[in-house]
C-alpha cells in the first residue's frame, strides 16, 4: 500500500529492519515517503537494505544496535534525532527463537533449557519494550507503535513454547501500552500489532522446505491448516502496517490484526 501523501516525510525505526520480514515492511515504508533507520546486530545486511533504499531514491540510514541493550538504542536515537529528527513511527520487528526453547517431537516440556528459554523472552518481549523506551518522545502529537506477533500467540502450536509465551506478552504488551498511551498522552499515541501466519524465513527455512524446495512434515501441516494454501509472502505484511502507520487508521489502537491467509480462522473442519 502506497501512503505517499499520507506517510511522506515521516521518521520511523524498524527493528530487525536487516530481517526478513523487517526488510519488507522497511522498504514499504520508504515507498510511501517515510524516511527509515534500520536497525539491527549485522552491520552487512543493514547496509544492504539501507542501500537498496537509497538506490531507490528513498532516504534510510543504518543503526547498528541491540534490542536488549538500552544504552545503544539510546546512541541509535540520538543519530536519528540528530539526522532527521523525532521518530513518529517504530514497528518493532525484532524477534527469533533459540533451539532451546523448542521443544522437539520426541521432548516434552521437562526437557526445556531456562536459559535458552530467558534469552526468546528477552528478545521478542523485553526487545520490544526497551525500543519504545528509548525512541518515543511523548511530547509529541502523534506517534505510531506496530509490533510484531505472531500466530503463536494465538494458538497453541507445538515445539515453540519460549517463542508462544514471548509473543503472547507481546499481545498483551500491546493491548495495555495501547490503553497507557491513549489515555495520558492523547488520542495521536496508538499502538497495534501485526501476527503473521507462516513465512519463510532464515530460521524456519530448513524447518518448512526440504532442499529441493519440496515441504517437510511440518511445512505440510502448516498448509494443510492454511486456507490459501500457501506460505505468505513478506510484502504481504506492507499493506497492514503502512495503513496502521497512518492517519486512515486513526481510530485504531490496541488491535493484533491476523495476516495468515487464514489459519487462525480454520478449525481443521
Amino acid at each position: 500500500m502506497n501512503l505517499m501523501g499520507i506517510l511522506s516525510g515521516k521518521i520511523a525505526i524498524v527493528t530487525g529492519g536487516n530481517g526478513v520480514l523487517g526488510s519488507a515492511i522497511a522498504y514499504g515504508l520508504s515507498q510511501s515517503g517515510v524516511k527509515v533507520g534500520i536497525l539491527g546486530r549485522n552491520e552487512d545486511r543493514i547496509n544492504q537494505v539501507v542501500s537498496t533504499i537509497q538506490t531507490a531514491g528513498d532516504e534510510a540510514i543504518g543503526l547498528v544496535a541491540d534490542v536488549c541493550n538500552m544504552e545503544s538504542l539510546k546512541t541509535a536515537n540520538k543519530k536519528v534525532v540528530d539526522t532527521w529528527g523525532e521518530v513518529d513511527i517504530l514497528v518493532n520487528a525484532a524477534g527469533g527463537n533459540e533451539p532451546g526453547a523448542t521443544i522437539l517431537p520426541n521432548q516434552s516440556i521437562f526437557d526445556i533449557n531456562i536459559d535458552s528459554f530467558d534469552s526468546v523472552v528477552d528478545l521478542n518481549l523485553k526487545g520490544t519494550l526497551l525500543p519504545i523506551l528509548a525512541f518515543c518522545n511523548t511530547n509529541k502529537k502523534e506517534l505510531n507503535i506496530v509490533n510484531i506477533s505472531s500466530m503463536a500467540a494465538q494458538q497453541a502450536l507445538t515445539r515453540v513454547a519460549g517463542y508462544s509465551a514471548a509473543k503472547a506478552g507481546v499481545d498483551a504488551l500491546t493491548r495495555w501500552l495501547s490503553v497507557e498511551m491513549a489515555t495520558k498522552y492523547g488520542e495521536g499515541f496508538r499502538v497495534n500489532a501485526v501476527a503473521p501466519g507462516f513465512f519463510i524465513g532464515s530460521q524456519n527455512k530448513s524447518l518448512l522446505l526440504k532442499d529441493d524446495g519440496s515441504l517437510t512434515e511440518r511445512g505440510q501441516q502448516i498448509i494443510d491448516q492454511t486456507p490459501m494454501k500457501r506460505f505468505g509472502k513478506p510484502e504481504e505484511l506492507v499493506g497492514v502496517v503502512n495503513w496502521l502507520c497512518s492517519s486512515d487508521s486513526s481510530f485504531v489502537t490496541g488491535t493484533i490484526i491476523p495476516i495468515d491467509g487464514g489459519f487462525s480462522a480454520f478449525s481443521g473442519v
